[in-house]
């Protein structure tokens, strides 16, 4: 999609981020959550515009050279029109930014459209971490980027 617009994430934003983050995952983070990570300097958040209406957003930590990737998601009736990979690659420019050298992040096996963005853009599964996600204990993948 041409007409995407990514911006920093403000206060302004956590209401259409809330509502697009109960849409996208079994467990949502709360507006508490995403307030103290708009305190947190070592995390940066950004969110996706189209036609004025916030679509998406995503966020990372930068600790010295290494970004961890929070999360990332983009509205139901959005999905499949590239949104995701834009705001991927604007925190892996963000991450560039920064000096980092590696990027990684944890993601469920049965996220098959994640999985397939994430190794489109060079990330490589490196381990697993068992009975993560606490609505079904399914695993998570952890992947790494490291050619930076």
């Amino acid at each position: 999609m041409n007409n995407i617009e990514i911006i920093p994430m403000t206060y302004d934003h956590i209401d259409d981020v809330l509502s697009i983050s109960f849409l996208s995952f079994p467990i949502s983070w709360y507006r508490e959550s995403f307030i103290r990570e708009l305190q947190n300097n070592f995390a940066y958040y950004v969110v996706a515009k189209y036609e004025g209406d916030i679509v998406g957003f995503g966020g990372t930590w930068i600790i010295l050279e290494e970004s961890h990737i929070t999360n990332i998601a983009v509205h139901p009736n959005f999905r499949g029109l590239g949104i995701g990979e834009i705001i991927l690659k604007s925190l892996i420019n963000i991450g560039k930014s920064h000096g980092i050298n590696s990027m990684t992040l944890e993601v469920r096996p049965s996220n098959t459209a994640a999985l397939g963005l994430y190794n489109k853009l060079g990330f490589l599964e490196e381990g697993r971490r068992k009975n993560y996600y606490e609505d079904n204990k399914e695993d998570a993948l952890i992947l790494w980027k490291r050619d930076f």
